[in-house]
């Protein structure tokens, strides 16, 4: 799940990011935000100035390699960085 807010501001944009219990054990859940984060790194070129994005893993993401992974972030983060 994605969520995408505009603050409106000039700062860069910003990343959050939720990974519950529910995706799996301390170093999966570590694993997959580290995933998260180098795949935000690479868009934040692309997105907006004064976005702010908070992902939340499902548990699904568990089991995802990188490369499906950044595919779906990527993705959403294009759907919701146009709306």
């Amino acid at each position: 799940m994605t969520y995408v807010v505009s603050s409106g501001s000039d700062r860069p944009p910003r990343f959050g990011f939720i990974v519950s219990k529910q995706v799996g054990s301390a170093v999966v859940r570590n694993t997959v935000r580290r995933r998260l984060k180098a795949v935000c790194a690479e868009a934040m070129a692309e997105m907006p100035e004064g976005v702010e994005v908070v992902i939340r893993a499902l548990p699904a993401a568990a089991a995802s390699d990188f490369s499906s992974l950044r595919d779906e972030v990527t993705r959403c983060l294009r759907r919701r960085a146009t709306r």
